[in-house]
């Protein structure tokens, strides 16, 4: 494994919250918190990210968050050469350990489950995000979900040193 940048932990997940906040989606606000991980500038995480918010362009699956802290999970553990089975298992092994940690903290890993929309038609929703209101805030507990998943990365990478 690479040696990863010193992490202060709650700035990360005040970034991460923040990100959330400001009307990134979940995925986003996890990933851009760990720009210096990731070695690319926020724009361009916004843009390769944004297709895992709402739990994969809301369609309610693993939440974003998860896939958030598994992307980041590919810059602190990469598996670049398809051969080698090593490099695979330790980076499957630690996006694992991020969700079962996660799942520990939260009780599940997917969107509709977290959010209470169980039972689900199938595609029931449109694929227009919510509007970010003050309600949609108080409603949803997708910040503290952000938060948590950004937690989970900064004290993995702060223990890793």
């Amino acid at each position: 494994m690479e040696k990863q940048p010193i992490v202060d932990i709650d700035e990360r997940v005040a970034r991460a919250v923040g990100y959330f906040k400001s009307g990134y989606n979940c995925a986003q606000a996890v990933v851009m918190a760990f720009d210096d991980v990731m070695e690319l500038d926020i724009d361009h995480l916004a843009r390769l990210v944004a297709p895992f918010g709402g739990g994969m362009g809301r369609m309610r699956e693993v939440c974003g968050t998860v896939s958030g802290m598994a992307f980041v999970a590919g810059a602190i553990c990469p598996s670049q050469n398809p051969q080698n089975l090593d490099e695979r298992k330790a980076n499957y092994a630690l996006v694992q350990r991020f969700a079962d940690e996660f799942r520990q903290q939260n009780g599940d890993i997917v969107c509709r489950r977290l959010l209470g929309l169980e039972p689900m038609v199938e595609r029931a929703e449109t694929a227009m995000p919510s509007e970010r209101t003050a309600e949609y805030y108080r409603k949803r507990p997708c910040a503290e979900y952000v938060g948590c998943a950004a937690l989970i990365v900064a004290e993995y990478i702060a223990n890793s040193h």
